[in-house]
Order: C-alpha cells, then structure tokens, then sequence
C-alpha cells in the first residue's frame, strides 16, 4: 500500500512553468510505476505521463510530449511532474497515481489499472 500527496499546483500565466510534486509514504515505492493524470470539470481524466520504477523510462501522451517531463527520486519517496509552455487548455486538477508492474502507453490510457491515488492538485494557466 502506498498514500500519495499532490502539491505545487496553483495560477501560472500562459507560456510559463510550473513543477508538481507527489510525496508516497509506503512499502516498497521504488517497485511501483508512478504516473501522472489530470481531470477537468464534466470530462474524464487523461493520462499526462508514467515512469517505469528505476526512472529511467518515461511515457508521455500526445499533448505533454515535449513540454512535460516526468521524473522521481526514489531516494526521497517523491515523484515530479515538469510542465513548462503551458496553456489555458492545461487547467485542470492533476494527480499522481501508484501501481505495480503497468507502466508504458497502455496505463495512460487506461487509468483503471493504477491501484492508489492522490487527492490532486489544482493547475490554472491564464
């Protein structure tokens, strides 16, 4: 089992930058592929990214590819989310998500498969 807490959300103008963080408190979170979702009024949530657990691989869908990075320090029991051009259509509460063995592609787009998430955070581009 593993708690995640979201923080570093809050306004950002358009074109700026702003780096998310996910604390985890558990066992074992180094074993765990993290990802990063986000979810907007009356729309299901997306997936934005995940990273496999020794984070030295990342996935990305289309609209963060080159402007988000994904990355953890499994050290300190964290995981970020670097977003950076950042645009109105970026708005939305972004939450951090846990599971074993289902990074890659497919768990972005099916965020049934992550067994533990946090509360979100809030992200406004304006």
């Amino acid at each position: 089992h593993v708690q995640l807490v979201e923080s570093g959300g809050g306004s950002v103008e358009t074109g700026g930058s702003v780096k998310l963080s996910c604390a985890a408190t558990g066992h074992t979170y180094d074993r765990y592929c993290m990802g990063w979702f986000r979810q907007v009024p009356g729309k299901e949530r997306e997936g934005v990214a995940a990273i496999y657990p020794s984070g030295n691989s990342a996935d990305y869908v289309a609209f963060a590819e080159g402007r988000f990075t994904i990355s953890r320090d499994n050290g300190k029991n964290q995981l970020f989310l670097q977003m950076n051009s950042l645009e109105p259509e970026d708005t939305a509460v972004y939450t951090c998500a846990a599971v074993v063995n289902n990074c890659g592609h497919f768990a972005l787009e099916n965020p049934g498969v992550f067994e533990y998430w946090g509360q979100g955070t809030q992200v406004t581009v304006s």
